[in-house]
């Protein structure tokens, strides 16, 4: 007799040499998915470093995958390579992104197009080709994608990233409305200040000039690990189009 097991489930996360991604990487892997890391070319001996501690961790598989989210090309070779390697694709975390303090009167156009590019545009891009995929397949799948409490409240030189992070709430409603029928749930993440990244880090330095509290909750980048865990669960089937804020308090909803 064949074994009654199921395949093992298969996760891509895209901006996972660092920080966030990293870290859900590393949990989703610890939950038993196959995982794929993926970064910018530039990146690539961070992802091969996370691949092989994924491995050496926790005894699956994992491999690395490089390529721009802003270019759909590269996100179409990213979805295939996985594909033909691992077999599948049930999750996607469309976690790569970018932040830069700016305030609006000094905001330059190339600045703000940079922002839409990696975080809006990426983010469609990999909601895009994955849903594409898991129709194919037709056995569902989890699309997560990265917002922030930027993507809830403005927040004082950032007007691009915050216009960008609305834009991912826009998508996932809008994504999990069209996906629904196939059985596949869009959700996003909306993160408060995090430790080990590079909002964080900026956030840290920008305090004292722009007036902000000194107090801020900060968590690890593992809360949001733990969080996109539960969401990229079979059993969480009937959460979609949320953005789920984990932020301490800080805003609520």
């Amino acid at each position: 007799m064949g074994s009654l097991e199921s395949p093992k489930r298969i996760a891509l996360i895209t901006g996972a040499a660092q920080g966030i991604g990293r870290s859900i990487a590393f949990r989703l892997a610890e939950d038993g998915l196959n995982v794929a890391v993926n970064d910018l070319p530039s990146k690539l001996a961070e992802l091969e470093a996370v691949v092989e501690e994924i491995k050496s961790s926790t005894g699956g598989q994992a491999i690395a995958v490089t390529g721009d989210v802003s270019r759909e090309g590269d996100v179409k070779a990213m979805v295939t390579s996985v594909v033909g390697k691992l077999g599948g694709l049930d999750v996607m975390v469309a976690n790569a992104g970018i932040t830069e303090f700016r305030s609006l009167v000094d905001l330059s156009v190339e600045e703000w197009d940079r922002n839409m590019a990696i975080n809006g545009r990426g983010v469609m891009l990999c909601y895009k080709h994955a849903a594409k995929q898991m129709i194919e397949q037709g056995r569902g799948g989890r699309i997560i994608g990265a917002c922030s409490q930027a993507g809830k409240q403005g927040i004082p030189s950032l007007p691009a990233y915050a216009a960008s992070k609305f834009a991912v709430r826009g998508l996932t409603q809008c994504a999990a409305l069209e996906l629904a029928p196939h059985k596949i749930t869009v959700n996003a993440y909306a993160p408060g200040a995090i430790i080990s990244t590079n909002i964080g880090e900026q956030l840290d330095q920008e305090r004292a000039r722009l007036n902000m509290p000194m107090n801020i909750p900060m968590a690890q980048p593992e809360v949001i690990a733990s969080l996109v865990s539960y969401i990229a669960k079979l059993e969480s089937y009937f959460i979609t189009g949320q953005t789920i804020s984990a932020n301490g308090g800080t805003h609520c909803d």
